[in-house]
């Protein structure tokens, strides 16, 4: 097959766009024309609808955790860190500033307990200011279970889970696809029913494009609030996508509410810290890949030559039997009906990242970005194979579909029922095997598909 260079998506998305379909009321149109006239009209429009800045939100906004000695805990989440078997990384927005905040753990159910300082990590974007706390917990124990809860001087959180892997090392995890919405009531919805569904899942992942709006604090508000109750008790990985980079005249800038959110490990760049991590989970190593070079060029260069350098060295130095790599952007280009001149076949991050993938033993790589399910089965060399990574394209979590656009590709096996909705996976690792499978909302599986170790 031949490989082809993929194009510029938001420019397929534009044109995807430029229909002016209505859709329950709501009229689609250029994402670059919404700014237009906003002054005065103060109109948002995220995911390709017009929404006031202070419409739906007004029902869903951050709901600050009622605790006791009436401190007001918001955005409270586990952050994943290199090594979740002995540390925590705790983050926390609060209404005020906080004199003397920190978070106290202890085993579960014990009378006493450790405090650990925290620092504060307070920014200002989209003209509003959040006060943010992170504190990091370190020596604990594999495969124990403890508690914990933020405190500022007399006054006190709840008790909030926080288990460490099992020593076995098997795990199941979450895998959200992006939750870009115009609306984030759809993605609160999928959140709470996987939720629901999964209570012995260990961690989350949500593949990028968490918000429609990088800059767009209410959308933050509206993201956070609907993975607060599942954020508070399992660690998150997230992905930085294309959507974190947009200011509110949708131009692309740096990822900066991003990058104060999520704390994320430490990849030793001088440059692009936070942009791209790994971490290790029970029997397997995750590769955080960061897609967006074309979008921090400008800003920064050299992103995409510093990852390849950085992921060899990266899964060399594992030693956990598997090897995982999760990426925003796609690693095939799709045919588009009504666009002819796009043929089928590579994109430019799967010609980056597949044969290094191949030479290195990734056991599986997930990707996002399209808004569509589809499990390819193993490819090598960039052919269906016996052998080589597992690839699952995983879907939408948000409500930004874009129906009747892709053309399926000759590598899909598996495509999620048109027209698509929301879905979420699982993904479960024991030593012999992995195992993802694709839900629908209501919990009904469309796919099941895994890989054994020799």
């Amino acid at each position: 097959m031949k490989k082809m260079k993929d194009k510029d998506d938001k420019k397929i998305y534009n044109e995807n766009e430029k229909k002016n379909e209505s859709e329950g009321g709501l009229v689609r149109m250029n994402r670059r024309r919404f700014l237009q006239g906003t002054a005065a009209a103060g109109v948002l429009l995220a995911g390709g609808a017009f929404l006031t800045r202070q419409s739906w939100w007004h029902s869903v906004m951050h709901k600050a955790q009622a605790v006791s000695g009436g401190l007001d805990v918001s955005a409270l989440r586990q952050m994943m860190t290199k090594d979740p078997a002995t540390s925590r990384r705790i983050m926390w927005e609060s209404a005020e500033v906080l004199a003397s905040p920190a978070v106290e753990y202890r085993q579960k159910g014990a009378a006493a307990g450790e405090k650990q300082a925290a620092v504060d990590e307070s920014f200002t974007d989209d003209e509003v200011t959040r006060h943010q706390y992170a504190a990091v917990i370190e020596g604990l124990t594999p495969g124990t279970s403890y508690e914990y809860r933020v405190v500022s001087g007399d006054r006190a959180g709840s008790w909030q889970p926080l288990q460490t892997p099992k020593e076995d090392g098997s795990f199941l995890a979450l895998i959200f696809p992006d939750s870009q919405s115009n609306g984030y009531s759809d993605w609160h919805h999928l959140v709470s029913g996987a939720a629901e569904r999964n209570k012995s899942a260990d961690f989350f992942i949500n593949m990028g494009d968490l918000v429609d709006n990088g800059e767009d604090h209410t959308q933050w508000e509206a993201w956070f609030d609907a993975v607060q109750e599942l954020s508070e008790r399992v660690p998150l990985a997230p992905l930085m996508g294309n959507h974190e980079t947009y200011d509110l005249k949708w131009q692309v800038r740096l990822p900066e509410a991003y990058l104060h959110y999520f704390d994320v490990p430490a990849n030793g760049s001088a440059q692009f810290e936070k942009y791209y991590y790994s971490f290790d989970y029970g029997l397997a190593h995750f590769m955080v890949i960061n897609t967006q070079w074309d979008e921090t060029e400008e800003f920064q260069p050299g992103l995409l030559d510093e990852q390849l350098e950085w992921l060899r060295r990266d899964a060399a130095a594992s030693q956990k039997p598997w090897k995982i790599a999760l990426l925003h952007k796609d690693v095939l280009q799709y045919r588009i009906k009504n666009r002819p001149e796009r043929q089928e076949g590579i994109s430019d991050v799967g010609e980056a990242f597949m044969p290094l993938f191949d030479e290195l033993g990734i056991d599986a790589v997930f990707t996002a970005h399209l808004h569509t399910y589809r499990d390819r089965g193993r490819l090598y060399h960039m052919r269906p194979a016996d052998k080589g990574p597992l690839y699952i394209l995983t879907g939408v979590a948000g409500n930004v579909r874009y129906p009747d656009l892709w053309v399926d590709h000759a590598f899909d096996k598996v495509v999620a029922p048109q027209p698509e909705t929301d879905n979420y996976l699982t993904l479960a690792v024991t030593p012999a095997e992995l195992t993802v499978c694709c839900f629908l909302p209501d919990g009904t599986e469309i796919d099941r598909t895994s890989i054994r170790k020799a």
